[in-house]
């Protein structure tokens, strides 16, 4: 009738949880030593929610549409008293309760006669995860099972459902980690437009370095002032090599407290720290396979910088609070603004982490130095502009463009994207339609072509904050210049349309989204006539 869990069945039960294997084979086994150690015509192990429902995982002995029901406990007693339960329940023969499997037993058609039934509540650590449910034709099937056998049987199970749960939330992670690096790195690869713009002689060289490269697994140094675009150039290193399909993981050095720079880089386990509420992964093991991008490099304090050399050295982090070392396979691009040259030489910098990090250095040059660019780079913000700020057509004059070419940008192509914005916002400020042109006077650059004055909008009938930001600002604008049309003529719609030089569906629309609306235009509107 019934047996027990011999040395053998343990044995492998035990091994079942330690080896790799699918969730459902996992289940299979454990419902095949189950059949062994205890005889009975099916068993079910059914996994619980705190929604009060049991979902079955795995079965043996009914018929197999089973595994696609859900078994609300409010609905069936007999599963609520083993939930409830803290021991294994076994119900009565002659029991009244409904049984949640009549009719699907294959050892015997139509509704279940007389019957042995027993349920086994599966716990850790004092909560309950799912249940274990056995059922015999033999009445007196379950009678004479030793207790030490169930509680084998219910720990056993308890565990093998625990770990199948574990294993899944981590594979589970691991696809939400996987899918938003990809994300983040179709993201980093395509910011920008994903293009270095410029045909001259110092992009051509800087291209050519790029392509060199990128074919190998070279750490890489870029060096460069601020604004010129370092990041851009990792990416297309990135890009270019031949590990483009997994993910490019940015960090900025000088933006992490130094006291979490070894968590950031390395990750934690959960505990390892006050705060340490869970494991985390560190940037290195998030970027395994693909590149990662050390931004402001020379900011890196003392400290950290023998940590990373030791990582450098032996491609093996060791995350904090674990014992052993995880070995990661990592491609290195540091940026920098700095002389890295010079803060060796005054002890700011490690002189074999420098060596380590330039094996193949590459200079970004200037704007100033890149004679030509400033056109084709003032071209292609002005047409972003105009995209992001909803404008038909946005142009700069010939004026406009040789005072650009004349200014030195100490800040360079960072600083000439946000001269474009502003002045296109200043720009379109001054005319009723979605048409503007960039003026010399748009674009605050003083004659000694060394610094920048800002314009405001006090030339313009509109009324923007300056602490708006451009989205902001845009909107603000937009929303401004649709009012001042529907003012001139009277909440015409049509008649706005025509003067913004817009569909009349599109301005709807348009409206809408900036919130306005025509019902709530109508008076104030009439009012100010």
């Amino acid at each position: 009738m019934s047996g027990s869990l011999n040395h053998q069945n343990l044995l492998q039960l035990c091994l079942n949880l330690t080896e790799s294997l699918p969730n459902q084979d996992r289940f299979e086994r454990l419902l095949a030593t189950v059949r062994q150690a205890i005889l009975c015509d099916a068993v079910v192990l059914l996994k619980y929610n705190p929604q009060g429902v049991l979902r079955p995982l795995a079965q043996a002995g009914l018929t197999p549409d089973i595994l696609g029901r859900q078994f609300k406990l409010e609905e069936h007693p007999r599963l609520r008293l083993i939930c409830e339960a803290n021991a294994p329940t076994r119900f009565p023969a002659h029991s009244e309760l409904p049984d949640p499997y009549d009719s699907m037993l294959l050892a015997s058609e139509g509704k279940l006669p007389i019957h042995a039934c027993m349920g086994l509540p599966l716990v850790t650590r004092d909560e309950l995860i799912g249940v274990l449910t056995l059922d015999s034709l033999n009445a007196g099937a379950f009678n004479e099972i030793p207790q030490r056998t169930l509680d084998l049987i219910s720990a056993m199970a308890a565990a093998t459902l625990q770990t199948a749960t574990l294993l899944q939330q981590l594979e589970q992670r691991n696809r939400l980690d996987q899918a938003l690096l990809r994300e983040m790195n179709q993201e980093a690869i395509q910011k920008d437009g994903g293009q270095l713009i410029g045909d001259s002689e110092a992009i051509k060289t800087l291209k050519k370095n790029i392509e060199l490269v990128a074919a190998t697994d070279f750490k890489v140094l870029i060096e460069g002032e601020t604004g010129v675009g370092k990041e851009l150039v990792a990416r297309h290193v990135h890009q270019l090599s031949t590990r483009n399909h997994r993910p490019l993981v940015y960090v900025n050095c000088a933006a992490i407290p130094e006291n979490l720079i070894e968590s950031e880089l390395f990750g934690h386990r959960k505990g390892a720290f006050t705060g340490a509420h869970q494991t985390r992964n560190g940037k290195f093991l998030l970027a395994d396979g693909g590149t990662l991008f050390l931004d402001e490099i020379g900011e890196l304090p003392l400290t950290a910088q023998s940590k990373l050399l030791r990582v450098l050295q032996n491609q093996e982090i060791q995350p904090l609070g674990q014992d052993t070392v995880q070995q990661v396979d990592v491609r290195i691009i540091a940026a920098t603004n700095r002389d890295l040259k010079a803060a060796v030489l005054k002890g700011e910098f490690r002189e074999d982490l420098y060596h380590r990090l330039s094996v193949y250095p590459i200079h970004m040059p200037p704007l100033r130095q890149r004679h030509g660019d400033i056109n084709l780079l003032a071209g292609y913000f002005t047409e972003n502009t105009r995209r992001r700020m909803g404008l038909k057509q946005l142009t700069l004059s010939p004026e406009a463009l040789s005072a650009l070419s004349r200014y030195t940008w100490p800040g360079n192509v960072r600083e000439l994207e946000h001269v474009i914005s502003r002045a296109a916002l200043i720009a379109s400020s001054a005319t009723p339609s979605l048409i503007s042109r960039i003026e010399p006077k748009h674009l605050g650059l003083n004659p000694n072509q060394t610094t920048i004055t800002i314009p405001t909008i006090a030339e313009a009938s509109l009324d923007i904050q300056p602490q708006l930001s451009l989205k902001e600002a845009t909107e603000a604008f937009q929303r401004q210049l649709i009012l001042k049309a529907l003012s001139q003529h009277n909440n015409n719609w049509a008649a706005a349309a025509r003067t913004l030089d817009i569909d009349r569906a599109n301005l709807v629309r348009l409206s809408k989204r900036l919130g306005i609306h025509q019902k709530k235009l109508w008076t104030p509107l009439g009012n100010q006539h």
